[in-house]
């Protein structure tokens, strides 16, 4: 395993807020300036502390060009200019050098404010700003160690908002290093829709891993008898779920990422790299993998499951129930965000009675169905196609840290309604037909017609609460590219309500959300894209 570019102060790694590094050399420095980068984001403060000659300017230069994503950027010391403001991949960032001004007042005159507005700001003798800085920064010291001279110390100290991010970064460090991956590149991957955030790791060897950073999810705002929407919808709130339904998935057989190493409690993982095997193309379905991709839930949903799964040793994580007050809370964000922000209407409060109320009828039969491993976000982004592979563990699996104990029509309807692809009325009825036939083959008591009925249902659950999402993504989080799979979606609903166990609510979208119905109906009697190539 090779050895860390710098050693760690154990005791001090332990304080809250506090790092030190020893730096043994230059090439030591280089890195740590690095892993900083990595880390910073607009509207961060870094403040640089030391004599002269202990390495500031140096540091703050591989930090900008590591930002930069160039690595012969010229980067001169801002002893004269005072300030220095460069664009980068990552957006602005000032370095600064306050060892020649009179005191705090004369920021302003250098048009500090403005330069540092959404700025990623690098400082160098911060003290001569006094309190004019702000106190939520991370703060590196370097000293000199005698007698060597390209060696140094550094001390990073984090106040404010920064002190969880450093312990997070301290972590995440400990993580690679003791993998055996502190030589590895870190490319960030582009997320989802989540707040969980993805880099690839890549040695010079050119292997790879997955880092996945998924602190614990904070508490939201009580929303209903005391408790957080993600409470009542039963998310994950650390990532130890996604590692108790990894394991169980790869006791299966099944192709879910190994974990190579793992800090639970700070959340984080170092995966396997499935690699980026799609199983659409031009995105639409290839239908040889979803083909796969719908038997292997035939292979789940006739297989005896656990409802509780080892995390580590001595801690278990017991699935949850995806129960009425999960479905409805979900069916609830069409009239919290769809609604006002996409149809333009603001429902009373007896519209919204009734529209629960007929939910809560309509699900009734769902909720006391028999339950099965439901993953949840079992569609087209969360599968990789392994052709090296053999039978279905020819399908990768991610993104299943929020599985629950439900039907087992909802994961077919996520692939199968897939709200980001198109997936064909014929190439729907194939899979579905396929899937049946191995229910079939494993339960020869399997009723299709019953399942049908709850595949409905369901149906239109996702579909009311993935517009509900959409809505709220471009609304809430400015994420507006998901507008664009609204009229798909609208259509599915449309489709889903016309089965009989629905006539009331569909009643309910054609009296309440006219636009909607309307739109979705022609959407939906429209000729649909045909399929991709198996």
């Amino acid at each position: 395993m090779m050895r860390p570019p710098y050693a760690m102060n154990q005791a001090l790694q332990a304080k809250l807020g506090t790092w030190t590094l020893s730096l043994a050399d230059l090439a030591a420095t280089e890195h740590l300036g690095r892993v900083l980068a990595e880390e910073l984001r607009s509207g961060d403060l870094v403040t640089l502390s030391g004599g002269l000659g202990s390495g500031k300017t140096t540091l703050a230069r591989t930090i900008i060009r590591a930002l930069a994503d160039d690595a012969a950027l010229e980067v001169p010391s801002p002893t004269f200019t005072l300030m220095q403001t460069y664009d980068t991949v990552r957006g602005p960032v000032v370095h600064a050098d306050l060892y020649r001004i009179g005191g705090p007042g004369e920021l302003t005159e250098l048009g500090w404010e403005e330069a540092a507005e959404q700025a990623i700001l690098l400082v160098e003798w911060p003290e001569r700003a006094g309190g004019a800085l702000g106190t939520s920064r991370l703060d590196v010291a370097l000293a000199l160690v005698p007698g060597a001279p390209e060696a140094r110390t550094a001390t990073l100290t984090a106040t404010g908002s920064f002190a969880p991010r450093l312990m997070r970064m301290k972590a995440l460090q400990n993580l690679i290093e003791g993998a055996g991956w502190a030589d590895a590149t870190r490319v960030r991957l582009q997320g989802d829709a989540s707040t969980r955030a993805y880099e690839r790791l890549v040695k010079p060897s050119g292997e790879t891993a997955i880092l996945m950073i998924a602190p614990p999810r904070p508490d939201g705002p009580p929303v209903r008898r005391g408790k957080p929407y993600s409470a009542i919808a039963k998310l994950a709130e650390s990532v130890h779920a996604f590692v108790a339904v990894d394991r169980g998935l790869r006791a299966l057989g099944l192709s879910a990422p190994k974990i190579y190493a793992e800090d639970l409690e700070v959340g984080l993982l170092l995966l396997e790299d499935l690699g980026g095997g799609a199983v659409t193309e031009a995105q639409l379905p290839i239908p040889g993998c979803y083909l796969e991709a719908a038997r292997l839930l035939a292979k789940l949903h006739t297989t005896t499951l656990p409802t509780v799964l080892p995390v580590t040793e001595g801690r278990d994580h017991a699935l949850p129930a995806y129960d009425m007050e999960a479905l409805l809370i979900e069916v609830e964000l069409l009239a919290d965000w769809y609604a006002p922000h996409r149809a333009g209407l603001t429902l009373s409060g007896s519209v919204r009675a009734e529209f629960i109320r007929l939910w809560r009828g309509a699900l009734a039969e769902i909720v006391v169905a028999p339950a099965t491993w439901t993953l949840r976000d079992y569609h087209s982004p969360n599968l990789i196609w392994l052709p090296e592979r053999k039978g279905l563990q020819r399908v990768g699996l991610l993104d299943f840290q929020d599985a629950v104990l439900g039907h087992p029509a909802y994961d077919v309807v996520s692939l199968l309604q897939d709200a980001r692809v198109a997936v064909t009325s014929d190439l729907e009825l194939k899979l579905l037909s396929a899937y049946a036939r191995d229910r079939k083959a494993a339960e020869p008591d399997f009723d299709m017609t019953a399942f049908a009925r709850a595949y409905a249902i369901l149906g239109a659950q996702r579909a009311t609460k993935v517009l509900g999402i959409f809505a709220r993504l471009d609304r809430r989080d400015g994420k507006p590219q998901y507008l664009k799979h609204l009229p798909r979606i609208e259509a599915t609903l449309a489709r889903n309500l016309r089965h009989p166990a629905l006539a009331e609510l569909r009643g309910w979208y054609e009296t309440h959300l006219p636009r909607l119905w309307s739109a979705a109906v022609v959407q939906s009697d429209n000729v649909r894209p045909q399929a991709g190539s198996p």
